[in-house]
């Protein structure tokens, strides 16, 4: 047995080394900057919460295969979040008097869920979410839908990568009442069949309609609603169309915003109405990259007052998968745009003196930590990826000058130690 303990992580977590935190950040600024654009404001919560909480709302599979549970010494049963919906619908009802709705929030919580680690699937990721809170006008939904989109471009995907699939709670019950004909009491089985649609073989889920109370001519009737797309919408009674969020976005000016999609039924429990995915469309690729939809009253579960709420989560496995495949991921950032490397040890000072100087302009600077010797300075800047050196020398500071190595060219120059940022400045725009 070895006396060290192991380097790698936690099977299904990952270690983010600055190349890939860099491209991280890139990624995840452009999509913050998006919901802010909208009038979104940033949140968080503890990433430690009541159990309860997952196991009333977040749906059987989260809560009795994947949640991360303990006991403190207190007593009480904690989770580590698998998800930050049942979170922020206890802050949003637990501020509710001194919130002005209806509230834009988004989070990019840290979240923790048991699985089989796979591509697209890990036990620890990001995701953020962005939520309208306090409004039942499908302006909301649409809203949530043109941020997804945004989001999307920002990130440099364009609409023939992806698709927009959205379903509704209400018409899909609709549906299985009024056109495939099943009592109510039997529509959450049939739901779990149809979110199993697209992975099961077509034999299977004719097995598992019939153990659910569907005879042949059900399923068949089934199969075809399903794959009808809109067609479908034009069998269901008005009252069941009109109680349809979905439905008015679809009667919308913004009805190019979706792709309506009945096999869209995603597991929460907590989902009233609107329900979407996000779907890669390259083969290489090809799944569910995020979702989300509407909910009349999560916020029920903390207070009796009624709060609806839309938005989505958007996973970081996902969607960098999501980059990668198309070619989208930014590189990673260079270590310093800037080195200022002075020659001896007693010029340390004065380069820390330059650094400042170039730092207040915005470049980022770095200055040895040790002396070393010129040539491997030089060397150590350019894998580093810097543009510029700043090299101090004994005999130009002592006349008030520094040496400015442009690092594409070669090229060097003599310049006065006050015009060093001036001449960074036209080293680094060529």
């Amino acid at each position: 047995m070895s006396r060290f303990l192991p380097t790698a992580p936690y099977r299904g977590t990952r270690d983010f080394l600055p190349p890939e935190m860099s491209v991280r950040q890139q990624v995840l600024h452009r999509l913050y900057e998006v919901a802010e654009s909208y009038g979104y404001l940033r949140y968080d919560g503890p990433v430690l919460e009541p159990a309860e909480i997952y196991e009333a709302k977040s749906g059987q599979e989260i809560a009795e295969l994947q949640l991360y549970t303990l006991t403190d010494r207190g007593g009480r049963r904690l989770a580590l979040r698998p998800e930050m919906t049942p979170s922020v619908a206890r802050m949003i009802a637990g501020h509710a008097g001194a919130l002005q709705f209806p509230v834009r929030w988004y989070c990019n919580a840290n979240c923790h869920r048991y699985e089989r680690p796979q591509r697209g699937r890990v036990r620890e990721h990001w995701q953020i979410n962005v939520d309208i809170f306090g409004s039942d006008s499908p302006n909301a939904d649409i809203e949530i839908f043109s941020v997804v989109h945004d989001m999307m471009a920002a990130v440099g995907a364009t609409r023939d990568m992806y698709v927009l699939r959205a379903s509704d709670r209400v018409l899909l019950e609709g549906i299985l009442t009024q056109i495939v004909g099943i009592p109510a009491d039997r529509v959450r089985a049939v739901s779990d069949i149809i979110d199993r649609w697209e992975k099961a073989p077509r034999d299977q889920l004719r097995a598992d309609a019939a153990g659910a109370g569907l005879d042949d001519a059900q399923f068949d009737r089934l199969e075809a609603a399903l794959t009808a797309g809109e067609d479908t919408l034009a069998r269901l009674p008005p009252d069941v169309l009109d109680r349809s969020h979905l439905m008015k976005v679809l009667r919308s000016d913004a009805r190019d915003l979706v792709t309506f999609d009945p096999l869209i039924v995603r597991a929460f429990e907590y989902y009233t109405s609107t329900v979407f995915e996000v779907f890669d469309l390259d083969p290489a690729n090809s799944r569910s990259l995020f979702g989300g939809g509407r909910y009349d009253d999560l916020a029920g579960l903390f207070s009796s007052q009624r709060i609806p709420g839309v938005g989505f989560g958007m996973g970081d496995v996902t969607l960098l998968d999501f980059l990668d495949t198309h070619g989208l991921l930014p590189q990673p950032r260079t270590e310093a745009d800037v080195a200022v490397i002075p020659v001896t040890d007693d010029l340390s000072s004065a380069a820390r003196d330059v650094a400042r100087q170039l730092r207040r302009a915005g470049w980022r600077t770095s200055v040895p930590v040790e002396v070393r010797k010129l040539g491997r300075e030089i060397a150590r800047a350019d894998k580093a990826g810097v543009s510029a050196i700043v090299i101090i020398g004994p005999g130009e500071w002592a006349e008030g000058k520094v040496t400015i190595r442009d690092m594409t060219t070669g090229e060097q120059q003599v310049v006065a130690a006050a015009a060093a940022t001036e001449a960074v400045a036209g080293v680094t725009q060529h």
